[in-house]
């Protein structure tokens, strides 16, 4: 494991893993939950995440990164900050839950369209259904979703609707990872 991992497990250990009683966006009750906001809100986890993503997608030919709000809005600023930081550049997207109902509409903000390479990216991912919807909405500009990257695999079945829908998946963790290591 390079530095930024080992640096961003840390965190993800020291600030973002809680136990008790909690119920996921998916309606599964856990008796553990990943609060990755404490870190990707963080400026010096927000860091780390964004180089640990860097490094990994520096060399897929990307163009925008992005995903559901509010989850991937801190994390595709910091991998656009971290490509920016290292003379290149992509592009950021948010796709909003709802479709906005003033100003110009949008369900997507960004200027992602037709022969685009995008990479989704999401804090925690279980079953993928959250992501499912930001990759819905990509793909109905007609871009292209080269991969999906999440901080933390829950391992409840994301990894596998990903692969069936042709999709590079890359989680910089699984939570087998995490919890081996406390």
């Amino acid at each position: 494991m390079n530095k930024t991992l080992t640096k961003l497990k840390s965190q993800i250990i020291n600030k973002a893993y809680r136990k008790g009683e909690f119920i996921l966006s998916s309606g599964e009750n856990t008796d553990y939950y990943i609060d990755m906001k404490e870190v990707t809100l963080d400026g010096p986890g927000n860091l780390i995440v964004g180089r640990a993503i860097y490094e990994l997608i520096d060399k897929w030919g990307v163009d925008a990164v992005g995903g559901m709000e509010l989850g991937s809005v801190p994390i595709s600023t910091s991998v656009c900050i971290a490509f920016a930081t290292n003379g290149k550049s992509v592009k950021n997207f948010v796709v909003r839950r709802e479709t906005k109902r003033h100003g110009t509409g949008k369900k997507l903000e960004g200027d992602i369209g037709p022969n685009s390479k995008i990479v989704v990216v999401e804090d925690v991912i279980t079953t993928g259904g959250s992501c499912k919807k930001a990759i819905d909405a990509v793909l109905e500009t007609g871009a292209e979703v080269i991969g999906v990257i999440t901080i933390v695999d829950r391992e409840k079945g994301g990894a596998k609707m990903f692969a069936e829908m042709g999709l590079r998946y890359q989680p910089l963790f699984k939570i087998s990872d995490i919890k081996e290591s406390m």
